[in-house]
């Protein structure tokens, strides 16, 4: 098991009057409630989560992409990795990931990529996503092309990391005349990609055709489940069984003294997340043409929680559902086994700082699930290995 420390990265000070006054935390939520002030002071607390996560052990730390929202104050992740570059000295740097189909230069994205390849000693790990509905938006780029803007994207990022002598790339979305970057990536071929997404059957069947390990966000177990089985499907009908190591899973966690304990005290932040940063703007979250109907089908009837228009959701809903890890330790490291086991995932990623959680307690999470969690996973030489490279940053 590879143990991932997630961050949003949010701004989670709202006003009082929020549920009233706004739909969504995202698109058109006015920035006039963003304190510079504020923003400062979390984005060293977030930094110094991220750096403290390696010593404790994690195997990589995760940052990811999004646009004009307080739900995830990193609209730029690439200078997030590159801020972890150098007080990093072991743990993957993972981006999942940047959004290309939003870019209109993915050639600069495989320019920084291969820059932070080195700055890292070829630690990172290159996520791409296709990006939430309403980045669409405010990116002014039109979703019905989401899917070839993305494929394009990546083919051409491909190509730049792998091709020795000057190219161009013309296609309906993107014209390059001259492609032969500098840097090359350190590492060869490229860094180890990965696709984060909500398990339409393009994606999967897409990240299945390419071989890239496949994340799975939030969504109850059998939506899990059922994305997995459709990238073993189209991997057998290309010839090849995927392991656990192409598999991954992040999700909130929240680890207590005991199973109420943990209930108690993570209801609030986790509550707030699913219930105000999950809410999208009215048709923005999934505009027409972002998805075929057959995946559009696919989420209506796999019921997977989004804060839009379903109503309030308690944490117990939310733990039964499968969208959430939470409890004693006992109850944790059992669950994290169990998903496993049905799933057969290698790669967890939690998100240990999950909502309004407040510092300290998000410390008191994080080192819970360090030294009580994630040791029964590994043996004392894995468990030390772990921690050597972290020591001492």
């Amino acid at each position: 098991m590879k143990f991932n420390f997630f961050h949003l990265m949010p701004y989670p000070y709202l006003p009082d009057d929020f549920d009233e006054r706004y739909s969504s935390m995202s698109l058109n939520y006015p920035n006039r409630y963003f304190d510079p002030g504020i923003g400062r002071e979390l984005y060293h607390r977030y930094l110094d989560q991220l750096e403290w996560a390696e010593e404790l052990g994690f195997d990589g730390l995760a940052v990811n992409e999004h646009h004009q929202t307080s739900y995830g104050l990193m609209p730029a992740p690439n200078i997030m990795a590159a801020a972890l570059a150098r007080r990093t000295s072991r743990a993957q740097i993972m981006v999942l990931g940047n959004a290309i189909p939003v870019r209109d230069n993915p050639l600069q994205v495989a320019e920084e990529i291969a820059m932070l390849d080195h700055l890292t000693d070829g630690r990172l790990v290159s996520g791409f996503v296709r990006g939430i509905g309403w980045e669409y938006f405010a990116h002014s780029v039109n979703p019905t092309r989401s899917s070839e803007r993305f494929e394009e994207a990546h083919d051409l990022i491909i190509k730049a990391w792998t091709t020795d002598e000057p190219f161009a790339y013309v296609t309906r979305n993107y014209e390059y005349r001259y492609v032969s970057i500098w840097p090359r990536p350190l590492q060869q071929p490229h860094p180890p990609i990965v696709m984060a997404g909500g398990g339409t059957p393009e994606t999967t069947r897409w990240a299945a055709k390419h071989r890239h390990l496949y994340m799975a966000v939030i969504a109850p177990t059998p939506s899990i489940k059922r994305w997995f089985d459709n990238y073993r499907r189209v991997a057998a009908e290309d010839g090849w069984e995927p392991g656990p190591d192409r598999f991954g899973w992040v999700t909130p966690c929240y680890v207590g003294e005991t199973d109420r304990k943990a209930i108690d005290e993570a209801r609030e932040p986790i509550e707030w997340y699913f219930n105000k940063s999950l809410r999208q703007p009215p048709g923005a979250g999934l505009p027409p043409g972002y998805i075929s109907l057959d995946a559009m089908r696919a989420s209506l009837a796999s019921g997977q929680v989004r804060g839009a228009g379903r109503g309030a959701t308690t944490i117990e809903e939310l733990i039964a559902g499968g969208f959430i890890v939470v409890g004693s330790p006992d109850t944790v490291s059992e669950r994290i086994a169990e998903l496993s086991e049905t799933l057969g995932f290698e790669h967890l990623g939690v998100n240990l700082t999950v909502g309004s959680i407040a510092e300290s307690q998000a410390r008191e999470n994080i080192e819970a699930f360090a030294k009580e969690v994630m040791p029964r996973f590994r043996s004392a030489a894995e468990q030390e290995s772990a921690q050597q490279g972290g020591e001492g940053t």
